[in-house]
């Protein structure tokens, strides 16, 4: 039976994180089920919360002997997280590698000695046990590292101009647009001549969108920025928006534009404000602050909240197989990723490392390789 390296999280009920390296075996295979020997998983800030959770990170400690790396969490911030205290839970939604054994199913068997990126929520592990439906196989070329962001950051971009043309917009706003998840909608986009506003934050997030093609690119931190993303909605109609802020009043700033715009030519009462639906779809979590509205917006207008595996739990699947081919022959071009770093678990575990991928600054990626080391 092999033995596999992989990470955990606990969060005790005293308010203690622990995120630990440990030994486990590697079940056997169900039929449907392939051995992934894992040899690339980002860590995506969709991990970063699972990982650390709201532990004092400043305050943290790596013990080599252990390999654990710990932190305190303070007591009014464990209701937050109630319902994981004291478990010891796998975390690394995605990754990559090599199918090196595999079920008897004629799907499994299929993928022996394959390149596959994996959604799993258990990436970081030197082997990884996931059904063969949870893979993208990519062509013969592709290396793990470039596999590796198969699954978070393409399917949310492919799936926010799916749900754009399902739900009948023409048009999306997208905000935190110079991520790496912002680069390949532009992408996307410009591909498919889809009107796109990009929200970023900073001057060089505007150059950098500028020089990927980006027509429509607002600024939150400039003076003029409620009267650009106005005229920016405007030229492109666009009443859907996805975003990965989550706190404070711009998601109200995006509908109060939207309203603006819908509203332009109104005369007389317009007591409930334009009939064209306004829909924004929080997907993220940057700031953990309150979403605040201010509703300047009529009474047409919608806020949900939007994740990828729903996403996908309603396509057929033949359109998830669409999909995925599409991630596959575009990993190179539309989906790639220049990552900054390769980690090692030891490396990962360390606080001056984990400070630098926790800053979540534009164009770093970090990547967890556990064959390494």
């Amino acid at each position: 039976m092999k033995v596999s390296k992989q990470l955990f999280t606990e969060i005790t009920s005293n308010g203690q994180l622990v995120v630990s390296l440990k030994e486990r075996d590697v079940p056997s295979l169900k039929p449907h089920e392939v051995l992934v020997q894992v040899q690339a998983a980002p860590i995506n800030p969709s991990d970063m919360w699972p990982m650390f959770g709201p532990a004092n990170l400043a305050e943290g400690s790596f013990n080599k002997e252990k390999m654990e790396f710990t932190a305190p969490v303070a007591q009014s911030m464990l209701a937050r997280v109630q319902s994981r205290l004291d478990q010891v839970l796998p975390i690394g939604n995605e990754g990559a590698g090599k199918v090196v054994a595999t079920g008897e199913s004629e799907g499994a068997k299929a993928m022996l000695g394959k390149t596959v990126g994996i959604l799993s929520g258990a990436a970081y592990s030197h082997y990884c046990v996931v059904p063969w439906q949870a893979c993208i196989v990519h062509n013969e070329n592709t290396t793990a590292k470039q596999a590796a962001s198969s699954f978070v950051n393409p399917l949310t971009a492919l799936g926010m101009v799916e749900t754009m043309r399902a739900e009948g917009h023409t048009a999306l706003v997208h905000t935190a647009a110079a991520s790496s998840l912002g680069i390949m909608l532009n992408k996307i986009c410009i591909a498919e001549d889809v009107p796109l506003v990009n929200i970023v934050r900073k001057q060089e997030q505007v150059e950098l969108l500028e020089k990927l093609g980006a027509k429509y690119i607002c600024n939150s931190s400039s003076d003029s920025f409620k009267q650009d993303l106005y005229e920016a909605i405007k030229a492109t109609g666009a009443t859907l928006a996805f975003d990965a802020i989550g706190g404070g009043d711009l998601v109200s700033n995006i509908l109060a534009a939207m309203e603006k715009v819908g509203s332009k030519d109104a005369k007389g009462f317009n007591t409930y404000g334009s009939p064209d639906n306004k829909q924004v779809y929080i997907y993220g979590g940057l700031d953990f602050s309150p979403t605040v509205l201010n509703r300047a917006y009529g009474m047409t207008w919608g806020i949900g909240g939007w994740l990828l595996m729903q996403f996908l739990g309603k396509q057929s699947p033949q359109k998830v197989k669409q999909l995925h081919q599409r991630v596959a022959n575009e990993i190179d071009t539309t989906f790639a990723i220049d990552f900054t770093d390769e980690l090692t678990f030891e490396q990962a575990l360390q606080p001056s490392v984990i400070g630098k991928y926790m800053a979540k600054k534009t164009g770093e990626k970090f990547l967890l390789n556990p064959s390494l080391g």
